[in-house]
């Protein structure tokens, strides 16, 4: 898409045509145009576009067969896979509105999201079945249909395979849509209080954005695109969504690992790479970078947390590959800025220019309504087809996040006298870790259910690597001692890995107003003067040793619900602030962006009983399924998988706050990377957080072999067989 200069110096992106075209359409248009394109590749296998369409018919069928009606919901509980496709636009073509869920969730998580939807069907991959059985009675009073992905299903749920191979490929029931009227997706995105809530997003919410999205980012039929952030956040379903209608290849990893990566962009001709700021610093530390040919890449796109801008400069001079930030939250569908992909016209510290067919302001945050004067601190605001219907179930949410037609961000920017916007903070309290959303309530909800806790308040503790980490503030009970670890424990078995607490600091009181709201503000700007202090002192102390860090200035809002930078400031959710030249250390800077759920996103790992993604049981050959005519698909030798070798992350030491007698822990936990599915890059939850979402832990997303409470990161170690 060509810029227009406005006359006054700025330029904007010029009004595109967006089709009134139910999202099922997008891909059955594309198999008109395109039958025998390669639409999916997947552990080396591929799907055209008429052969997807087709699958996408059959199952469109299976669930019209099993009941599903229009407006009813489909969970989708499954890690980055051909299915996830096939799944979502299947439920689109009978009406119905798909909900992903995050593969790194909990049996609590698992059950909130499917009672609160009132989900009639769910979608699960195999490994993840498990979670579903224990709580399986607690949400029988809307759940009527188990769908599984592999080769056993308990009786009265039934296969995905057998669904497939029983309904017709052609012909998928006839339902009437109304464009801005029918809600086609429900993400759950952290709210800034409470547990996580849904965001209703119209047929013409994400038509809009795949075509804002596929204009601003100019891709066509002619690009190949590496997708290993999360499906099951916003940031992910963008990205399918853009493959989908420009025609263009999805080369699919399930979860993120640095050099297979890079094989896959080689073997495949990836020209478009897509990331978030964790996967960007392993990229530009990786000292055999420059081993692969990348010479194919247009440019790598980064979203779902603040980007360090020297990171992208030194990885751009590495490679000769441009790197385009972006800007979007969930409740955007998501995407609302983006770079020019044009090497001159892009700002690295900026999330760049306004979407084609969107309105923007600035306005003053107390108010919500002077629009302010260009330079000028305050709320970015957004207006156009592409913004949420409103919050699930949550009226009131809703009339404060949307007021006339403008979707209030959360997130403080300011714009240039070119039109280029930059997040500077954000508004809300979500806490950013690694990209993904974590809501402060809903930790606190947990800490509550010890037996030891009298009160307690958690906090973002701002964090070189990960952006920001949970921090728990906590008064015991009376006579009771505990140790910190013990309640790290407590939440990290009850909640999402990269909502579990790092930190832990005992205190006198927790700070609250006179109606006994808690006063995070001053929480939080205390723990900023302690970290000032503790720069201030080590930097006295004169270390030896020489470490250059980049950081971003630019702070992101949450993919669910507020804006992030880069596709937070892009919900279209992770943190790449520190970097060190001389040595690659991926473990820690990775655990949260192996590939899924969230927007990561970003990434953590599945539990034992989780199967090794691409093991035989899961497998879907999708050709199977086809009408006779449908040819098998090429098969090509996989590529080496690298598992990264387990590393301590170690969290910095606090300075004691000099008004409270406190006592900190550091938490070290060890983080690793396996061939087992979580969640994806950079990005988490999609409500406020802000694609740029949502990649999210070990899966990277990324992913561990062993139950980790943390997200997996990616690094690059000995190559293993896959």
């Amino acid at each position: 898409m060509e810029l227009s200069d406005s006359g006054l110096g700025a330029f904007f992106r010029a009004a595109i045509d967006i089709p009134e075209i139910p999202f099922g359409e997008m891909l059955w248009e594309s198999a008109q145009r395109f039958p025998e394109k390669i639409a999916v590749i997947y552990q080396g296998q591929k799907v055209s576009f008429r052969e997807l369409d087709g699958l996408v018919n059959s199952l469109a069928n299976a669930l019209s067969k099993l009941g599903v009606k229009k407006g009813d919901r489909v969970a989708l509980f499954m890690t980055n896979r051909p299915e996830y496709i096939i799944s979502v636009y299947a439920t689109a073509r009978i009406g119905a509105v798909f909900t992903p869920m995050n593969p790194t969730y909990k049996e609590e998580e698992v059950a909130h999201q499917l009672q609160d939807s009132d989900a009639s069907v769910l979608v699960v991959q195999e490994s993840l079945y498990p979670r579903v059985k224990s709580i399986r009675q607690r949400v029988n009073k809307s759940l009527k249909h188990v769908v599984v992905i592999g080769q056993q299903a308990e009786e009265g749920d039934s296969l995905f395979l057998e669904l497939i191979r029983q309904s017709s490929p052609k012909h998928p029931p006839q339902v009437q849509i109304s464009w801005t009227e029918d809600l086609v997706a429900l993400p759950y995105s952290s709210g800034t209080t409470g547990l996580p809530k849904g965001v209703m997003l119209t047929h013409q919410n994400l038509v809009a954005n795949a075509i804002q999205f596929i204009s601003s980012s100019r891709i066509t039929e002619q690009d190949s695109m590496l997708i290993c952030l999360p499906f099951y956040h916003i940031y992910g379903v963008m990205l399918v969504n853009g493959a989908i209608y420009s025609g263009a290849t999805q080369v699919i990893m399930e979860a993120f690992d640095l050099e297979l990566s890079l094989s896959l962009a080689q073997q495949y001709k990836v020209s478009l790479y897509y990331a978030v700021p964790p996967i960007l610093l392993v990229l530009a530390n990786y000292p055999n970078l420059r081993a692969y040919d990348l010479s194919q890449l247009r440019y790598i796109m980064v979203g779902a947390a603040p980007m360090a801008p020297e990171v992208a400069q030194r990885l751009q001079e590495k490679t000769n590959v441009r790197i385009v930030q972006g800007y979007g939250l969930t409740e955007a569908s998501p995407v609302t800025h983006l770079n020019p992909v044009d090497q001159g016209q892009i700002k690295l510290d900026s999330v760049g220019l306004s979407v084609a067919n969107q309105e923007q302001k600035v306005v003053d945050p107390e108010t919500g309504e002077r629009e302010l004067e260009t330079g000028e601190l305050g709320e970015l605001i957004v207006k156009g087809p592409h913004v949420m219907q409103g919050y699930w179930k949550a009226p009131e949410e809703t009339a404060r996040t949307v007021r006339d037609g403008w979707l209030y961000t959360g997130d403080i920017a300011r714009i240039d006298a070119d039109g280029y916007v930059y997040i500077v903070d954000r508004k809300k309290e979500m806490i950013k870790y690694k990209g993904f959303s974590v809501a402060p309530a809903e930790v606190e909800a947990v800490l509550f259910q010890h037996e030891a806790v009298a009160d307690c308040a958690v906090i973002g503790k701002p964090d070189a690597e990960s952006g920001e980490i949970p921090k728990a503030l906590v008064l015991l009970n009376a006579g009771v001692q505990i140790e910190p670890e013990a309640l790290m424990d407590f939440v990290g078995g009850r909640l999402a890995g990269y909502k579990r607490v790092r930190e832990v600091e005992f205190v006198s009181n927790i700070p609250k107003t006179a109606s006994g709201k808690v006063l995070r503000r001053v929480l939080i700007e205390a723990e900023r003067e302690k970290a000032e202090a503790q720069a201030a002192a080590e930097a006295a102390a004169a270390v030896p040793e020489t470490v250059e860090t980049a950081t971003s200035d630019a702070v992101p809002v949450e993919t669910e619900g507020a804006g992030e930078t880069p596709v937070d400031a892009a919900r279209l959710d992770e943190a790449a602030d520190a970097m060190v030249t001389d040595t690659l250390d991926t473990a820690s800077v990775l655990e949260s962006v192996a590939a899924s759920e969230e927007m990561d996103a970003a990434l953590e790992p599945l539990p034992d009983e989780a199967v090794a993604v691409g093991s035989e049981s899961e497998s879907l050959m999708v050709t199977e399924s086809l009408s006779d005519e449908a040819s098998a698909p090429e098969v090509e030798a996989e590529a080496e998988v690298s598992a990264a070798p387990s590393e301590d992350e170690t969290v910095p030491p606090a300075v004691e706050a000099p008004a409270v007698e406190t006592h900190v822990v550091q938490e070290e936990t060890p983080v690793s990377m396996s061939d087992d599915v979580g969640a994806s890059a950079g990005a988490e939850e999609m409500g406020e957080d802000h694609t740029s979402d949502d990649g999210s832990e070990t899966r990277a997303t990324a992913l561990s072999p062993e139950p980790a409470d943390v997200p997996p990161e990616a690094a690059p170690s000995e190559p293993a067989a896959s």
